[in-house]
């Protein structure tokens, strides 16, 4: 089965993660430089959103750690979305946002790294468990690079957004 293939489930999975990452690194850039861009921000938590949720269309007999990354990233996400659309991201709000927007971000990534790891040859060779310390490095370094992010999109984060009636 061809991962990328957009017609089957994983493919479609597949995509979605694909389109989540690249358009949230683009969010949290903006967040950084303190803008944003609505239909970016829109498509990357629709998309974060919707990751997560077709995770669970696998077949499955218990509940795995797959499963749990995609029930916290959901408990995020509920929080973020409503800071940014339903709060406006005003006051505190403004801190969710930010960091909901870096951890969502941040656990699309860890999934994609535990991927590769698992089904790239180089990678799965370095960490055929997933419990060598190539992997735990990569997964470190990433995790480094987003608790420096979230900091800087906290700090970097613009003001309350202001809705027109």
């Amino acid at each position: 089965m061809n991962i990328f293939d957009p017609t089957n489930w994983t493919g479609f999975h597949t995509w979605l993660s694909l389109i989540a990452i690249a358009t949230g690194v683009v969010v949290l850039l903006d967040l950084i430089a303190g803008r944003e861009r609505g239909a970016w921000t829109a498509v990357f938590l629709a998309t974060a959103v919707l990751t997560s949720a077709t995770g669970f269309g696998f077949p499955f007999t218990g509940l795995l750690p797959s499963h749990i990354v995609g029930i916290v990233a959901l408990v995020v996400l509920a929080g973020t979305i409503p800071a940014r659309y339903l709060f406006g991201r005003a006051g505190a709000w403004g801190w969710v946002y930010a960091i909901g927007v870096t951890i969502s971000l941040w656990l699309l990534v860890f999934v994609a790294v535990a991927q590769a790891f698992a089904k790239v040859p180089a990678l799965k060779a370095l960490a055929p468990t997933q419990a060598e310390p190539p992997f735990a490095i990569a997964q470190l370094a990433v995790l480094a690079l987003f608790v420096v992010a979230g900091a800087l999109a906290v700090r970097g984060r613009r003001p309350a957004i202001h809705r027109h009636a």
